[in-house]
């Protein structure tokens, strides 16, 4: 067969014009909006109107009772200048968090590795340290936690201390205490992630002459630094929005000396107590953005210290 014999095209006839082609049928997304409208509207109304009228009534002077004031810069030159309780708040809170988050999650972190290595009762255990968590930072557990540390309580018993909640020097403690003692959250994401550690890797360090502490460090460590890296964000951001501890301990005065004077309680005195609602929002304003900011360096100093498994296999 030669090119003379392969039939020539059809040719088009005058005027006629191809067919368009049809594009896709969109779905609608009415049925998606309508299933997201209550967390829109909820969003909305209960999160984000909120924080603008908090936004502009931390440039005014309101008391609750009168109609706000502008008053511009006034509530936050007078925060960083003119009021040393403020700082007194700020570095109360700097202590709890640094004294709360890394004991808390030691102690989350030794109970993972000590349930995992059970063999016998381990959802039992599993559920008696949760059970702690589930009680939350409720204004009961907090009243029971001050009665065991107040003037013979059951630490004045034991240790013969006298009561720390009147110490200026270990009421901070004992708020710091009661958010150690409730471990279970991290604890249960600890031991999520040391289930997911393959065993291969303990046995490829053993063969190598690693000992237990090795192991932990070379092997534990670094396969759970991302689950670390979470728990560390989390708590960090819980520690500096604690309240209800420092609130039931010192009666809501954030005593002795001003020793548990968190920034959170300082706030609510402001605000609820003092009736200075404009200068509570400027305060509130203020954490929101130094949480962002300590969350942000988290977030880059992690870089160097938080392995990921699919890293390792570039």
């Amino acid at each position: 067969m030669t090119t003379t014999d392969i039939p020539a095209p059809a040719a088009r006839k005058p005027g006629a014009t191809t067919a368009p082609k049809r594009r896709p049928k969109r779905e609608s997304q009415g049925p998606a909006w309508v299933f997201l409208s209550p967390w829109v509207l909820g969003a909305i109304v209960l999160t984000l109107l909120p924080m603008a009228v908090s936004l502009y009534l931390s440039f005014t002077d309101y008391d609750l009772f009168n109609p706000p004031r502008w008053v511009g810069l006034r509530n936050y030159v007078q925060m960083f200048t003119e009021d040393p309780r403020y700082w007194r708040s700020v570095l109360t809170t700097l202590t709890y968090v640094v004294i709360a988050v890394p004991l808390q999650l030691a102690l989350a972190l030794v109970v993972a590795l000590a349930l995992k290595s059970m063999k016998r009762g381990k959802g039992f255990y599993r559920s008696a340290f949760y059970a702690p968590s589930l009680l939350g930072a409720s204004m009961s557990i907090a009243l029971v936690w001050r009665a065991i540390f107040n003037d013979g309580g059951t630490v004045d018993n034991l240790l013969g201390t006298g009561g720390w909640v009147n110490k200026p020097g270990w009421a901070l403690l004992a708020v710091a205490l009661l958010t150690v003692w409730q471990f279970g959250a991290p604890m249960v994401i600890f031991l999520a992630g040391l289930q997911q550690i393959p065993g291969e890797l303990y046995e490829a360090a053993a063969v190598d002459g690693a000992g237990k502490w090795r192991q932990f460090l070379s092997v534990t460590v670094p396969m759970l630094s991302p689950v670390l890296f979470f728990n560390l964000v989390l708590q960090t951001i819980q520690a500096f929005q604690v309240f209800t501890p420092a609130f039931a301990l010192s009666a809501g005065k954030g005593g002795p000396a001003d020793s548990t004077l968190v920034y959170t309680l300082y706030l609510y005195d402001r605000g609820f107590v003092a009736s200075h609602m404009g200068y509570a929002s400027a305060m509130a304003w203020v954490l929101l953005i130094v949480i962002g900011g300590v969350t942000a360096v988290l977030f880059r100093t992690s870089r160097s210290w938080v392995f990921y498994a699919s890293e390792g296999d570039r």
